[in-house]
């Protein structure tokens, strides 16, 4: 594709003096080669323009850049106020802009996104629209499964996955949109069909995010001024920052009597080893109840609002009840099958938030203690350990304070600011760094009755320490050590 039709739209301090011939858009200059754009991009660790030059060596000859480099007279340097925004831009037209040929629904909020997009997905493609799906669990489209990086991808990659989409024939795309993502112009030139509000609660606030809750608002508000519909949570408190923000017609839901989605009620129960909710809502007058097979009173709300975006594409009652009622998500509420008295439940619960939102569900189901693995993720929000402490402590009859993604900080000073602070809500808890040691020691605590929730990692197969991902299954470790029971 030529350089100027590439550029086309994006924001220049002046054009190119030449047009050329572009093969790719890069932004590692590992990957840069001959006849390939590559973008510097400025990072919390990294700064594109640094290797620039690495860039050049590999065969790049065309720059778009925030500020000057050296390089050598046949470099083609062109200069913007945000590499990332012209990214943004660049792969829309490099990719032949995909999200015009399908329906792309962006879903944001604190917690739910990724339950939400996997119940969308479910429900599209049950009535026989092919959904594709980008988020933290990976990204699919029919039977591929990509590996993503980022809860929402880096614009290249978005739109990239986009086109594979739109290519293998998909008609529609559940894409969870972080506010981080928003910020850094990752969704930037996608046109959402609909744009979906799950809630809002402090979270992502410190380090390489976000300076104040206020600011991780706005940047979730900015979605609701990119799509042609919305979809938001009327009881959430934020609702009505949402409804104003909103550019398009929006539709509501919740428990509140002016929803336009008005749950009637939700409760939990167990149908055979599924744990789930059988839920009502009325729609224009007309009262409908389903069986979702995911736990958890918050599940009512998640199915709610795909009933809500399945209403956009006309599927029928028939067949939300199938999609709904053997839909899966994993590391979601995971119950893993033991064969023993005590069960094992795996979670993504990463914060306060939503490790007190699974303990009180599984409260609701189980009436024996609850041993709680958990950490909290190094390099970020300090913040968070405090409040995961005293939750985890105030609600769970014992923790075993272990490590979540670490990276470069020292595991057992995060565990130990953790257990102060369940020392100071009253709870019991151990410290154990080793997160498989960790898993062992509350399965060899369990007793009839007794639940294991091993919270933070949920889906992910990996942890993070020092900078390297090494691989790590709860899933492996809890089946691997019940076989030797």
């Amino acid at each position: 594709m030529l350089l100027s039709e590439i550029l086309k739209g994006a924001v220049l301090s002046s054009p190119p003096a030449v047009d050329c011939e572009i093969t790719d858009i890069v932004y590692d200059s590992r990957k840069a080669k001959k006849d390939t754009l590559f973008v510097c991009l400025s990072g919390a660790r990294f700064d594109g323009h640094d290797f620039a030059k690495s860039a050049y060596e590999n065969g790049s000859r065309v720059f778009l850049c925030e500020k000057s480099i050296e390089l050598p007279g046949d470099a083609i340097l062109l200069f913007c106020e945000n590499t990332r925004a012209a990214l943004a831009v660049c792969s829309k037209n490099f990719f032949r802009n995909p999200s015009a040929e399908i329906a792309v629904i962006g879903i944001t909020g604190t917690k739910g996104k990724t339950t939400v997009a996997h119940i969308v997905r479910a429900v599209l493609e049950n009535a026989g629209i092919k959904c594709g799906i980008i988020g933290t669990i990976g990204a699919k489209s029919g039977e591929k499964v990509l590996p993503t990086v980022n809860t929402t991808p880096e614009s290249y990659e978005l739109q990239k996955l986009l086109r594979l989409m739109a290519d293998d024939g998909c008609k529609a795309a559940a894409i969870e949109v972080s506010s981080l993502g928003l910020k850094h112009h990752r969704v930037d030139g996608i046109q959402f069909d609909t744009g979906v509000f799950t809630n809002l609660s402090p979270d992502h606030i410190g380090t390489n995010e976000h300076e104040s809750f206020e600011e991780y608002a706005f940047w979730k508000k900015q979605l609701f001024r990119m799509c042609k519909r919305a979809v938001v949570n009327c009881d959430d408190e934020f609702c009505g920052e949402i409804l104003s923000s909103c550019s398009c017609p929006a539709v509501t839901f919740g428990f509140d009597t002016k929803a336009d989605f008005h749950l009637l009620s939700a409760k939990n129960i167990k149908r055979f080893s599924r744990l789930g909710v059988d839920f009502s809502f009325a729609r224009s007058g007309k009262e409908k109840s389903f069986f979702v097979s995911l736990p958890g009173n918050v599940n009512a709300y998640n199915a709610v609002c795909a009933c809500a975006v399945a209403e956009f594409f006309s599927v029928s009652d028939k067949s939300l009840e199938e999609s709904l009622s053997c839909v899966f998500v994993k590391g979601r509420g995971e119950l893993v099958e033991t064969g023993k008295d005590f069960s094992v439940i795996i979670d993504y619960a990463h914060n306060a938030v939503s490790l007190k939102s699974i303990v009180e569900t599984v409260r609701e189901y189980e009436q024996g203690r609850i041993i709680a693995v958990f950490g909290a993720v190094g390099g970020k929000s300090e913040i968070r350990r405090r409040e995961l402490g005293l939750v985890g402590g105030a609600m769970c009859d014992l923790c075993v304070v272990t490590s979540d993604d670490p990276d470069f900080e020292d595991p057992e000073k995060i565990c130990r600011e953790i257990a102060a602070n369940i020392e100071e809500a009253g709870g019991k808890y151990v410290i154990l760094p080793d997160r498989k040691e960790a898993v062992l020691y509350a399965l060899s605590e369990a007793k009839k009755g007794d639940v294991v929730l091993l919270a933070g990692k949920g889906h992910e197969e990996y942890i993070k320490i020092k900078g390297e991902k090494l691989p790590f299954s709860e899933r492996r470790i809890v089946e691997e050590a019940l076989n030797r029971r």
